[in-house]
């Protein structure tokens, strides 16, 4: 595995916004996954296989046909060998500090296999506490509708021009933090997320707009039957489905212009009090 970006993407090295456009110098046609690219073909389509690659984007043209960034994203089960970080960290700890880790996977696949994954991720994983409303007399600890569309965001719009970094799902009792690597693109900003659209991956964002949400994930609750449907309401549907159930807003932030952390907050029902859980396990717990 190469260790120079420069090396990786030689023509592609500026960042430019089409980033997931770019061909990988080190991967060859052969490395695509025929059951993953054929799921977007249509009955009416007769373009070989090499022209329709290029047409859904996962395939450059002209001399010597390249994978791009996006078709290794969303056409191989182990994007991270050409593309390092490009998988999910997850991690569940007992308390409100990253001291005693519960669970932790690292989550690889195509991007869609690795959003539900981090979804169930985050279900097994799930405090359930009594609520004070006799409507809803089990509460959950975060809405997994809003986990759902947090993960395709950070999936979606993170810089995958930066060299070996990932995504990174933490759950403590009283909060979850996604974190995605890349400064927010263009003129966007923190509190402007829920008013304006921007994407730096045009590719990956037509292609999920083309993948179907598997049939088994019927708790995930969604209406939608893609991963996107390209109206841009996803994170307002994070702040309103979060707010409602924890009665506290979602926040994002941006860590020195290079990784946005989106938090979503725990019911006080089911977070525990800051502290009250962090001492160390005893022998019997």
């Amino acid at each position: 595995m190469l260790d120079d970006p420069q090396e990786l993407y030689p023509a592609w090295s500026e960042r430019l916004i089409w980033f997931d456009a770019a061909p990988v110098a080190t991967a060859q046609l052969s490395d695509l996954d025929t059951v993953l690219w054929q799921r977007y073909r249509t009955p009416r389509s007769r373009d070989t296989d090499e022209s329709f690659l290029i047409k859904i984007g996962m395939v450059t043209g002209g001399e010597g046909l390249k994978p791009t960034v996006a078709g290794l994203l969303m056409a191989t089960r182990e994007p991270h060998r050409w593309l390092p970080g490009a998988f999910i960290q997850a991690v569940a700890y007992r308390g409100t500090e990253s001291t005693y880790p519960l669970d932790a996977r690292t989550i690889t696949g195509s991007l869609d296999e690795q959003i539900i994954e981090a979804c169930r991720f985050v279900r097994r994983n799930l405090r359930i506490g009594a609520s004070k409303d006799k409507r809803w007399p089990n509460l959950s600890q975060f809405d997994l509708s809003a986990v759902f569309e947090g993960v395709i965001n950070a999936v979606l719009h993170r810089d995958y021009s930066v060299y070996g970094s990932k995504i990174r799902l933490l759950m403590f009792s009283d909060r979850l933090e996604l974190y995605s690597p890349g400064a927010i693109v263009n003129t966007l900003t923190p509190d402007s997320l829920p008013y304006r659209q921007a994407t730096r991956n045009e590719t990956l964002a037509s292609l999920l707009a083309r993948t179907p949400i598997p049939a088994e994930t019927d708790w995930l609750k969604t209406d939608r039957q893609t991963f996107m449907d390209r109206r841009g309401e996803g994170v307002q549907l994070i702040l309103d489905r979060s707010q409602a159930l924890s009665g506290r807003l979602p926040e994002y932030r941006l860590f020195d212009e290079s990784e946005l952390c989106l938090t979503l907050f725990a019911p006080p029902e089911v977070g525990l009090p800051d502290g009250s859980n962090d001492e160390e396990p005893s022998a019997a717990s």
